[in-house]
């Protein structure tokens, strides 16, 4: 803040209140970063509202709906080499986060339908096999969708695994609700760590990083969430099962450029060429 030298005396409960504000706007700049933080004041995706658009957003590309309460029965093998994928967020049978949802039911609902697949499940971890599960697993995970501590297993495995950290580390780097999404919906398609195949959260934000500082550095928000998205388009692009990139380039690219940082309604957006909007919270 630059102090202004006036050129005749101030009156001393003028000079007072004077003072008192340069010293909450100073402690309000120190409290806040040195950054272009644009989106960082407002609530977080963790706040309800905010937590339900970005679970709009997900179910957009994962499952062409905004629907996303009517995905805790789904379940495919969508051949992208991680087995069946399933749920609100695609828990898959390859990477051991769908064992972990089946592992949290039978530890609230012991004996149910779901359970005799555990085995099966921890043995198929890291592959695409479906050996010990099949259209009886399939089944079973169906029916179980219309149990509500099912989908409570489910909701904390997304949290636990992929919407808490992503906040997390939003949040540490300055970043806005816009921001906390965009990580989420990276550890949501690559998880936090690479893997074969795969590139990770982790080392997008990295290279991110070596791009670009992030607001909590006094980067600007626009430029590093574009170098991100930029890190996480190639990564999509050298994974041989995915390809198209509209959930960035169509999405949340255009969302960082409408200067969306808080996810403010109205959002208009395309995923693989379908056109989605949300009006409200």
């Amino acid at each position: 803040m630059k102090l202004v030298r006036r050129s005749r005396p101030v009156p001393a409960r003028s000079l007072v209140t004077a003072l008192v504000t340069a010293l909450v706007v100073l402690s309000g700049c120190s409290a806040s970063g040195a950054g272009s933080g644009k989106g960082s004041a407002g609530p977080g995706l963790d706040d309800p509202a905010k937590k339900e658009i970005a679970m709009r957003l997900v179910s957009s590309a994962e499952n062409a709906t905004l629907d996303w309460r009517a995905q805790y029965a789904y379940i495919q093998d969508i051949g992208d080499g991680r087995g069946y994928t399933a749920g609100i967020i695609g828990f898959c049978s390859g990477t051991g986060d769908m064992l972990r949802v089946v592992e949290r039911y039978a530890a609230t609902r012991p004996g149910n339908p779901l359970e005799r697949f555990l085995p099966a499940l921890r043995a198929v971890e890291g592959s695409d096999a479906h050996d010990g599960l099949g259209r009886p697993f399939t089944d079973a995970w169906a029916k179980a969708a219309a149990d509500a501590a099912f989908r409570s297993a489910q909701d904390a495995e997304r949290d636990h695994s992929y919407f808490d950290p992503a906040v997390r580390q939003a949040k540490d780097d300055g970043l806005g609700a816009l921001g906390q999404f965009i990580y989420y919906d990276a550890y949501v398609m690559h998880g936090a760590a690479d893997s074969k195949g795969t590139v990770g959260f982790r080392t997008m934000r990295r290279e991110a990083l070596a791009a670009a500082e992030p607001p909590s550095r006094g980067g600007d928000e626009t430029t590093f969430l574009n170098a991100f998205l930029d890190a996480r388009v190639t990564a999509i692009r050298n994974e041989p099962s995915h390809s198209d990139t509209s959930r960035i380039e169509t999405a949340q690219r255009v969302f960082v450029r409408e200067g969306r940082f808080q996810l403010e309604t109205p959002l208009r957006w395309k995923v693989y060429g379908d056109s989605y909007r949300i009006d409200g919270p």
